[in-house]
């Protein structure tokens, strides 16, 4: 569908929605609907009521699809009735714009800031920017606007801190807020534990984050993680969002957390990416695990994503397809 000299933006946006399966395909067929937009991957979480939804294409058909997508989720979901594990502030909880091919930060964030203000102005949903759209270094953090998550964010948005970017400056009760914004590629990663406390997970996301615990900084920069609960498996789940590929590894930090998990005397039953995965941190964990063997390195594309596959557990969870799962698989593919 895309070539190599195209411009290409993907747009990650998270759902306030999990259960309800026809709404998140309302939802996503909104997004498909809209010429010159692939549509790679949707991930519904049922236990945390929130559903992930990757595409990617041309850069004024993803304003448009993304538009669409938000619009559908206004209509369909109502924030007042929502409950989920998750931080959220509205039905369209965060929608970010990642540079793909061929087109820059800089006008990344210009697209950005189009998309908030046709949001704000069409369907009178609050705005906040974030990461390099950020107007301000305190709504750089993604957690900073979260905070308070949408039962606080009536009495937030009341403080002339935190009045939105875009949009009327008070809360939309079905809607909540959104918040858009420009930013580089991130991992989401999930990996599960063979136990049910929730206490180990929280322990070992509160060692390998960025921020640490009580003013004592973690063992990865670039790394946000939180532990808790996944009625789904019936077990304790560390997630994570890696921000920076270079300061926390993919293949690293699965590592750590396997050593962390051991130290409790706890297992891991797997990992998950929510969303997709760039090709090139599965080559390198791929070469990582088969170096710890002391394997050759210098091997087919295909061996080292199986190499990869296994290394990281990937398909203990689920079955991991690297044709629907690796992020430039998708983008290229027929």
């Amino acid at each position: 569908m895309f070539s190599r000299s195209d411009k290409i933006v993907e747009c990650v946006t998270n759902f306030s929605e999990g259960k309800d399966s026809k709404v998140v395909q309302q939802i996503s067929g909104a997004i498909s609907n809209v010429p010159n937009v692939k549509v790679l991957h949707v991930d519904q979480g049922i236990d945390a009521n929130r559903t992930v939804v990757t595409f990617a294409g041309f850069p004024d058909a993803i304003i448009e699809s993304a538009f669409q997508g938000i619009k559908v989720a206004s209509e369909l979901i109502d924030m007042s009735k929502h409950i989920g594990v998750h931080s959220r502030v509205g039905a369209a909880d965060v929608c970010p714009l990642i540079p793909i091919a061929n087109v820059s930060m800089r006008e990344t964030i210009e697209y950005s800031r189009k998309l908030a203000g046709r949001v704000s102005k069409e369907l009178e949903i609050p705005v906040y920017l974030y990461e390099h759209s950020a107007i301000s270094s305190e709504r750089r953090n993604l957690a900073n606007i979260r905070k308070g998550q949408y039962e606080g964010l009536a009495e937030k948005m009341k403080d002339p801190k935190w009045r939105p970017d875009f949009g009327p400056s008070k809360l939309n009760v079905k809607s909540g807020a959104t918040v858009i914004g420009a930013r580089d590629l991130l991992v989401a990663f999930n990996m599960n534990l063979n136990t049910d406390d929730v206490k180990i997970a929280k322990s070992i996301a509160q060692l390998i984050r960025e921020s640490g615990f009580k003013r004592k900084s973690g063992i990865f920069k670039g790394l946000k993680a939180i532990g808790w609960y996944m009625k789904e498996y019936g077990e304790a789940q560390v997630s994570m969002n890696i921000t920076n590929i270079n300061t926390a590894p993919l293949h690293l930090v699965f590592d750590k957390v396997c050593e962390l998990a051991a130290d409790h005397n706890v297992g891991v039953n797997g990992s998950e990416p929510i969303g997709l995965i760039p090709k090139q941190l599965i080559l390198n964990a791929g070469r990582y695990f088969r170096r710890k063997k002391a394997q050759s390195t210098n091997l087919s594309e295909k061996t080292l994503i199986d190499s990869a596959i296994e290394g990281l557990r990937l398909d203990y969870i689920k079955p991991f397809d690297p044709e629907k799962r690796i992020l430039e698989k998708c983008l290229y593919s027929a």
